[in-house]
């Protein structure tokens, strides 16, 4: 369905940022609101954006 369109930088960052909001439900401001981090760790393990997909964004280098 999707392709794959996130690149090596662009994932890990995801996966970092994602973490750090996730950790935000359990130290800290001990928020909700930090569940929001899920998202970018998905979109980061599975290297798909579907934001990125109606623009035709892509980070993965070209083969």
């Amino acid at each position: 369905m999707f392709q794959v369109n996130v690149g090596n930088v662009d994932r890990a960052l995801r996966i970092i940022v994602g973490l750090v909001l996730l950790s935000l439900v359990f130290v800290g401001p001990k928020t909700m609101w930090g569940l929001i981090g899920i998202i970018p760790i998905i979109t980061g393990l599975t290297r798909r954006c579907p934001a990125y997909s109606p623009f035709g964004i892509s980070t993965c280098r070209k083969r």
